[in-house]
């Protein structure tokens, strides 16, 4: 048995019928990690500290101690979650040194149910970000390819899950940070409904748009985090046969690579012969309403919410402080410009927050009843992971764009809008690297959505592992 690519429920299954123990499957998956070093996945990994919890998970065990349902499984934690065993660095300079005194909400759910914390995982420098780039801890590095990014600011747990270092982990996404390193590493990403998982206990963005959320490689695992975050049960399966998925072609499905728009029309194949009905029908304004809303939400929360989360920890930083000792230089240029005149009007965020996102929220809603659709079905990102250092703008069919903007799309009106999606692998390219198709659902249908994706996931192509 090849313990490091077991997924999480396979794992803690075999943990709790006792085929191994919990300390000779954090030594298989130490030795991966240690394997794939150069991949640069983790900020802080400790196997001395993973060796001493796989010991008490196998102690826990042995007096007989009733068992979690992660019982002595090892996970993968972007590096904003707070814990109280090791630092929380946000992946930025002033925060190296940062211990939280407790452990966020979602991580204390995770080690209750008996996880074990394999590491703190690269991340975008404060998550402000799409390449995962860090100037101050250097680049997470795509297993398909290492010249290639992981994707968004939660790449590193995307590298580690994907590279087999850990069977899961949780990342965190504002506008995609979950979803986008899940299609460029090849495996499940899933955004919940907004506030279903707590965001207390996170190095903040947006107290609007910010979730955690998990990233696995099955959606069975998805499933059963979420579970364990919220209690929630999963749904019954659902059949694809008489399903309704919207297609909305415009903003979601133009422009694509081409390669990623052969591949993705693949996909909608597949699901057709699968029984889909599929409805294509275009959300009015979307993209311009994603635009309108979304970063004044974001630039404007940002200052406010990381001067909270520094005051609540005690920090001798403040949001200033902090900001003058970012490394990216995409970061440092963005998060100065919005203290003080620089930042964004009051009046333009009260106005984004209060009439333009109700309006996005209001298009999907109108746009899911009025089609009678489950879900939506979308690539997740336009084109493939780009080269590392393409951090201002990158190659789409022969022309140089935006690289933060493009690789965000598709991914940010759900944020926006606060509902529900999940990405799965999809294809590969000719050259080997990895694509997700997205499922949107409607607020508050994250049992339903996962229940669709399970199924949607059975007839897609088993991505294989990377190389190495």
């Amino acid at each position: 048995m090849e313990l490091t690519g077991l997924t999480i429920s396979e794992a803690a299954d075999a943990l709790r019928r006792g085929d191994f123990s919990a300390q000779t499957y954090a030594e298989a998956l130490l030795a991966k990690a240690a394997q794939g070093a150069g991949l640069n996945a983790f900020i802080h990994h400790d196997p001395a500290q993973v060796r001493a919890d796989a010991r008490a998970a196998d102690a826990a065990r042995a007096r007989s101690t009733p068992l979690g349902a992660l019982h002595g499984v090892p996970l993968a934690l972007k590096d904003n979650l707070d814990t109280a065993a090791m630092a929380t660095t946000g992946g930025t300079p002033g925060l190296r040194g940062h211990r939280p005194a407790k452990n966020g909400a979602v991580v204390q759910k995770l080690l209750d149910a008996g996880a074990i914390v394999f590491g703190k995982t690269n991340l975008h420098e404060l998550a402000y970000g799409i390449t995962n780039n860090n100037a101050a801890f250097g680049p997470a590095r795509n297993p398909y390819d290492p010249s290639r990014i992981p994707g968004a600011s939660s790449g590193g747990v995307g590298v580690a899950v994907a590279a087999r270092m850990a069977p899961g982990g949780i990342g965190s996404d504002t506008g995609g940070s979950v979803r986008i390193p899940a299609a460029l590493c090849g495996i499940v990403g899933f955004r919940p409904t907004t506030g279903r998982w707590s965001q207390a206990g996170i190095v903040p963005i947006s107290h609007t748009r910010d979730t955690a959320g998990p990233m696995t490689r099955s959606v069975a695992d998805c499933e059963l985090l979420d579970g364990v975050v919220t209690g929630s049960k999963p749904a019954d399966a659902v059949t694809l046969k008489g399903l309704r998925l919207g297609v909305p072609r415009a903003h979601f499905w133009a422009p694509l690579d081409s390669e990623v728009a052969r591949l993705m029309e693949g996909v909608l194949t597949t699901l057709t012969e699968a029984g889909a009905v599929l409805v294509e029908a275009d959300i009015p304004d979307v993209g311009r309403l994603d635009n309108e809303a979304g970063f004044p939400i974001a630039l404007y929360e940002t200052v406010a919410d990381l001067d909270s989360y520094l005051a609540g920890h005690g920090s001798k930083l403040g949001y200033r402080e902090l900001v003058a000792q970012c490394a990216s230089p995409d970061v440092a240029g963005l998060l100065q410009s919005l203290h003080g005149a620089g930042g964004i009007p009051a009046a333009a965020y009260r106005h984004a927050l209060e009439v333009q996102r109700p309006q996005l929220q209001a298009a999907y809603r109108d746009h899911f009843a009025r089609h009678d659709l489950a879900a939506l079905v979308f690539p997740t990102t336009p084109l493939a992971a780009a080269p590392i250092g393409d951090d201002e703008t990158v190659d789409l069919n022969g022309e140089r764009v935006p690289t933060f903007p493009t690789f965000i799309r598709n991914s940010s009106p759900g944020s926006v809008a606060g509902i529900p999606g999940i990405s799965l692998p999809a294809a590969r390219t000719q050259s080997g690297l990895p694509l997700g198709i997205e499922l949107d659902g409607p607020e508050g249908s994250d049992a339903r959505l996962l229940a669709i994706a399970r199924a949607v996931e059975a007839i897609l192509p088993k991505m294989p592992a990377p190389k190495g």
